[in-house]
């Protein structure tokens, strides 16, 4: 009988200790991430790696003066700061707000270009750049590129830039077509004598153009962007073999006639998705793309997205589903601690 109850009592005395153990070990890791990412008003995205590991993302100034993340993962953010401040901010548009940041990374120096607008002021808005030796700032404006009545375009907000052999071009535009232009050598200003060239057509705007084997991408967004529940807003694509098109969609029709083929569309939680950034890559190689949509329960402002693109067998690109994930795996970071 003793031996008995010593039997029974060291089984108790072993679960006990092992429930203790299980109490007191950290909690895995979980492997997926939610939407939204940044459960804040984070319209236009903007990101960048930048050259301290970590990734930084700006956005339209939802937050006054232009709101900036990082991350080491691409779903744990914090808040950095801001691009300016109020004594710092550009003036050249005096009541307008700092929409759709586009960051990079030329000469040695973060330059971001924005958009400087009020609603409705399609022909005095336009487009400024920043640069900074840090990705957290300070920014230090060094003023506009061009309003819309100094360089023929309509809504001359949207900025992107990219490089391509050798050379450096800003993209703009917003539902009264899409043009590119070359820029001088720094990125600051434009190329003395270069002429804009019109490449999409009045469906457009946010644009994002990704260069995969043989071809590029053109990403936009149609629709309406800024109704809540009732925004229309959807990411689309059409590519070229040439930087400066044509664009076409899959069936041949061009981005100038208004041709596109649908990346994101709504879903039941979340509608008005689109106005893209950078695509970038993890550690697996698996290429991602935030934007921002409206949470319809939670209908303040355009939160942060994070979706994975996939690249079909005519190299394609679409997401799962064809709409913003509520759940999906993260991410593949080794975070050094």
């Amino acid at each position: 009988m003793r031996k008995t109850l010593l039997y029974l009592f060291t089984l108790v005395s072993l679960a006990a200790c092992s429930a203790n153990n299980n109490d007191s070990a950290p909690a895995p890791e979980t492997a997926t991430y939610s939407n939204p990412v940044i459960a804040r008003s984070l319209p236009d995205p903007t990101i960048i790696k930048a050259n301290d590991g970590y990734f930084y993302l700006y956005a339209t100034e939802d937050v006054r003066n232009m709101p900036i993340y990082k991350s080491k993962d691409l779903t744990s953010w914090s808040f950095v700061g801001t691009v300016f401040t109020d004594n710092s901010r550009p003036d050249f548009e005096p009541k307008g707000g700092l929409w759709a940041p586009d960051i990079n990374y030329i000469n040695d120096k973060y330059v971001l270009y924005y958009s400087m607008s009020v609603w409705g002021g399609e022909e005095t808005c336009g487009i400024g750049v920043a640069v900074a030796d840090s990705p957290s700032g300070p920014f230090t404006d060094k003023g506009k590129l061009f309003r819309s009545n100094e360089i023929g375009v309509t809504n001359s907000i949207d900025p992107f830039y990219i490089e391509d052999g050798g050379k450096k071009y800003l993209f703009w535009g917003s539902f009264r077509g899409i043009y590119g232009i070359e820029l001088s050598n720094d990125g600051l200003t434009l190329k003395e004598g270069a002429e804009k060239k019109h490449i999409a057509g009045t469906a457009f705007e946010g644009t994002y153009i990704h260069k995969k084997g043989n071809y590029y991408y053109l990403f936009a967004s149609i629709g309406t962007c800024c109704e809540g529940v009732n925004s229309t807003y959807k990411l689309v694509v059409g590519r070229s073999e040439s930087l400066m098109g044509p664009y076409v969609d899959k069936d041949g029709k061009s981005m100038l006639d208004n041709g596109y083929n649908i990346v994101i569309n709504s879903n039941n939680r979340f509608v008005g998705n689109g106005h893209c950034s950078e695509i970038v890559q993890d550690q697996a190689g698996n290429d991602w793309i935030f934007y921002h949509g409206v949470d319809v329960k939670n209908p303040q402002g355009r939160v942060l997205l994070l979706d994975q693109v996939k690249w079909d067998s005519n190299n394609w690109p679409y997401i799962e589903g064809g709409s913003p994930s509520l759940s999906a795996s993260k991410p593949v970071f080794e975070i050094q601690q």
